[in-house]
């Protein structure tokens, strides 16, 4: 059920910003959230998916890349800086 509900929300809340035709894979951004929630501190799970997307947006708004492509790519990024965050508190 939540995720009927999730797929309504994301629908819903498309519709709202004028995007409608625009996929969102929410496995992948929740996944994010997770990782950001668990190696970093929680309150930056929300941060992380919103920096995420929004270099996403900027990147297809300028031209620069197709949709999935920009998050696929900003996803990357944001884990590799997670990573990177991680590693160096472990070496600490």
């Amino acid at each position: 059920m939540p995720e009927v509900q999730l797929d309504q929300w994301i629908n819903e809340l498309l519709g709202a910003f004028e995007l409608k035709g625009t996929e969102v894979d929410i496995d992948k951004v929740l996944s994010l959230a997770g990782v950001a929630a668990h190696s970093i501190v929680r309150p930056a799970a929300p941060l992380t998916t919103y920096v995420a997307g929004y270099a996403a947006g900027l990147a297809v708004g300028r031209g620069e890349s197709d949709e999935k492509p920009a998050m696929d790519s900003a996803d990357e990024l944001a884990r590799a800086v997670i990573a990177a965050r991680v590693e160096t508190t472990d070496n600490a």
